[in-house]
């Protein structure tokens, strides 16, 4: 890789987590009530991000635009279809939702976080994961 590649990851990142920082403080100093933007009328949180969680789960947080993401994406699917009812594989674009992104506080894309099953973060991984891995981790928290 280029430096000059490498300097606009870095600008990219820096300005994702900028945009993040300044909306976790707007919603910090704002009344907890739901409001429109432009994207439409508020949704309620889906499934993904939802606190309670029964089975292991893996979350991805990337974006359709970053290449190791789209590396990671048909893995991803791969993983969802095998461990169906078994473990839950989870995909959050942060450009597209950084509402939800917030939460999980990374420092890049794609970070993946595993999360046992009473919903406690067991592991977490920046950069690209290969399939391999993903499935030992999930061994370490008793899938099989």
């Amino acid at each position: 890789m280029r430096r000059t590649d490498l300097v606009i990851i870095t600008i990219v990142l820096a300005a994702v987590v900028a945009v993040a920082g300044l909306r976790t403080s707007r919603e910090r100093a704002a009344p907890a009530v739901a409001t429109a933007d432009k994207a439409g009328p508020a949704q309620p949180i889906p499934s993904e991000a939802a606190p309670t969680v029964l089975i292991p789960r893996v979350v991805d947080l990337g974006a359709g635009r970053c290449v190791p993401c789209r590396k990671m994406a048909p893995i991803l699917a791969a993983l969802r279809s095998e461990y169906a009812g078994r473990a839950d594989v989870v995909f959050i674009d942060v450009w597209e939702r950084p509402d939800l992104a917030d939460r999980y506080r990374f420092r890049a894309i794609p970070t993946q976080i595993f999360y046992d099953r009473n919903g406690r973060e067991a592991w977490r991984h920046e950069g690209f994961l290969d399939k391999p891995e993903i499935v030992a981790q999930f061994r370490r928290l008793g899938v099989e």
